[in-house]
């Protein structure tokens, strides 16, 4: 498969497949394709369809599959925003927000992801469900806004506000800390929590989370 990454801030990720090979969507993520690409909509097991509902997605997904020879399909973003292509190998995860996933190859594997820690359980909001993309083949995330890497050594720490990491590898340790201070709790507008993530491993930061968009907004909706 060869692809191309084109149209911030509204990408679309186009797809070129050779004959027989495949794509994995989720429902409605296809924007157009080629004659030849057929669609099949498949669950995949009912535990892996119950996984996806609670990570985000839907319980079905669509496969693309390239018929008599090359095929093309584009899948575009749903949000303003960026659109990152990982590959996955074998013990070489991601972990990424709910309903980070756009398509992948059918080498793929999305599935769950809990935060086992008891604080990241009860204060971790969005950042307590993930997402989980394992096996072998290329995915592509959804990511909201600019996105900005930082690569963390052993140890090494950032503190991310929620609804802000976008992707992390699976190395990386998350877990929550309240914010120090009652007066900076009540008055400081940021949260009684902080998302902690400990290095060795990469994190993926999102400028531009869909909820702090929504709660910005939900002011200048009538009846408020």
């Amino acid at each position: 498969m060869k692809y191309e990454i084109i149209g911030e801030p509204l990408p679309v990720v186009i797809c070129h497949l050779d004959g027989g090979e495949t794509l994995v969507s989720e429902k409605g993520s296809m924007s157009w394709m080629s004659p030849n690409m057929k669609m099949e909509t498949v669950a995949g097991g009912f535990g892996k369809a119950v996984g996806r509902m609670f990570s985000g997605e839907a319980m079905f997904q669509n496969r693309y599959t390239a018929e008599g020879g090359e095929g093309m399909i584009a899948f575009a973003s749903s949000f303003p925003g960026t659109i990152m292509a990982f590959d996955i190998t074998p013990g070489c995860d991601i972990i990424a927000q709910k309903s980070a996933f756009l398509a992948s190859e059918a080498g793929v594997t999305l599935s769950v992801h809990f935060r086992k820690q008891l604080g990241a359980g009860l204060f971790g909001g969005e950042g307590f469900i993930m997402q989980k993309l394992s096996g072998q083949g290329t995915a592509f995330v959804e990511i909201d806004g600019y996105c900005k890497r930082y690569d963390l050594g052993p140890g090494e720490q950032l503190i991310v506000d929620t609804g802000y990491l976008a992707a992390m590898t699976a190395g990386v340790k998350m877990d929550i800390q309240s914010v120090a201070g009652i007066k900076n709790k009540l008055f400081g507008g940021e949260g009684f929590f902080n998302t902690i993530l400990t290095g060795p491993g990469t994190v993926w930061i999102q400028s531009m989370p869909i909820s702090a968009v929504a709660g910005a907004l939900s002011v200048f909706m009538p009846g408020k």
